[in-house]
């Protein structure tokens, strides 16, 4: 919704020219060729009429059906800030429309004694003056695709945060175990990524399925992304911990190996370093041109 409208304020004069010409362009008699208009132009929602008293005098025309429950109702609330221009329109502010639940505006045009409301998804027209890039059918099969991929994520973080806790309650039962350092650090592993995975799956899933954006965010990405290697990071961190101690333990002649395996460790601590000042470099450069 946000970006919509960030979108729609950016290309305000062009929209709202776009509309101006639209209207004046329409068959005069809205009502009775309302169905005409709404098949023609699918980002019109609606139609209906009210006289100068802002009293619904004509039906709710939609795509499918003509709603006449609100006849004589009183819509005065509607048109409290409402200043028609000197072509005697007028065009709202965004709003979420009480229908579609879609990002909206609201055109009001006077013609004679009576004032007419068109409803207007604001994503539908500025896809049509190709201000964004949007496809309805693509866009669900999108989100079904994220969706699966993210539960089936979440699936095996549950696994592996399971499997975590069964070492770790074994291991407790067994407290005579020959190798208790081996099993918690196994543990604390398994619970690690399966932590790391389930925020990845969180930020699928609440970034391309509940609160889809139209225009793909680098920033949004890199965190994700950011995040992600965090918890990876920390993970190989316990890892190298983990043989560290066990070469300690057992085999000195081992401990090389550890070594080239701590210097990988900290090379990736470094490079994700470098990643972050990076990408805040670069927002704060964006930032400071806009």
């Amino acid at each position: 919704m946000k970006e919509i409208i960030n979108s729609y304020k950016r290309h305000k004069v062009t929209v709202d020219n776009f509309i101006s010409s639209l209207m004046k362009s329409l068959p005069k008699d809205y009502i009775h060729q309302a169905d005409t208009i709404l098949n023609q132009y699918r980002y019109i929602q609606l139609i209906y009429g009210v006289d100068e008293n802002y009293q619904q005098i004509t039906p709710v025309v939609c795509r499918k059906e003509r709603d006449i429950q609100q006849l004589g109702s009183d819509k005065g609330h509607y048109f409290i800030k409402m200043q028609l221009n000197d072509e005697g329109m007028y065009i709202s502010n965004p709003y979420i429309h009480y229908r579609t639940g879609k990002a909206s505006i609201s055109v009001v045009r006077r013609m004679g004694g009576t004032l007419y409301v068109f409803d207007i998804n604001l994503i539908h027209i500025l896809e049509e003056l190709k201000l964004i890039e949007y496809n309805n059918i693509h866009d669900k099969f999108k989100r079904a695709v994220y969706f699966m991929g993210s539960s089936l994520l979440v699936l095996v973080a549950l696994t592996l945060i399971g499997y975590g806790g069964y070492v770790l309650v074994v291991l407790l039962l067994s407290l005579g175990s020959h190798d208790f350092l081996h099993e918690v650090f196994k543990s604390i592993i398994a619970i690690t990524l399966g932590l790391a995975i389930y925020d990845l799956a969180k930020q699928i899933f609440e970034n391309e399925v509940i609160f889809h954006s139209f225009h793909h965010s680098d920033d949004k990405q890199y965190k994700v992304l950011g995040k992600f290697l965090i918890s990876i990071i920390i993970a190989l961190s316990i890892e190298t911990l983990m043989v560290v101690f066990k070469i300690a333990l057992d085999d000195y002649t081992k401990m090389a190996a550890a070594f080239y395996l701590l210097i990988g460790t900290t090379v990736m601590f470094t490079a994700l370093g470098y990643f972050y000042a990076t990408i805040t470099k670069t927002a704060l450069t964006q930032e400071g041109e806009h």
